[in-house]
């Protein structure tokens, strides 16, 4: 997983996984998810992303299970 923030544009962009991408669907006007031919997300691209997402801010977190 790649998380990558564009303070130009204020985008967010989320790689979920490396996997040739089949379709674009909006899932609102600033939200586009990727996915692949199997219907599996591979992208996440999040709009106005310091507002909506609390971009840059990020911290990953493992959780045992």
């Amino acid at each position: 997983m790649k998380i990558r923030y564009f303070a130009d544009t204020d985008t967010l962009l989320s790689e979920l996984w490396d996997s040739p991408v089949a379709e674009t669907r909006d899932l609102d006007e600033n939200t586009v998810l990727d996915v692949d031919a199997q219907g599996d997300i591979c992208f996440v691209t999040v709009e106005h992303a310091s507002r909506r997402a609390g971009a840059p801010q990020f911290s990953c977190e493992q959780v045992a299970a």
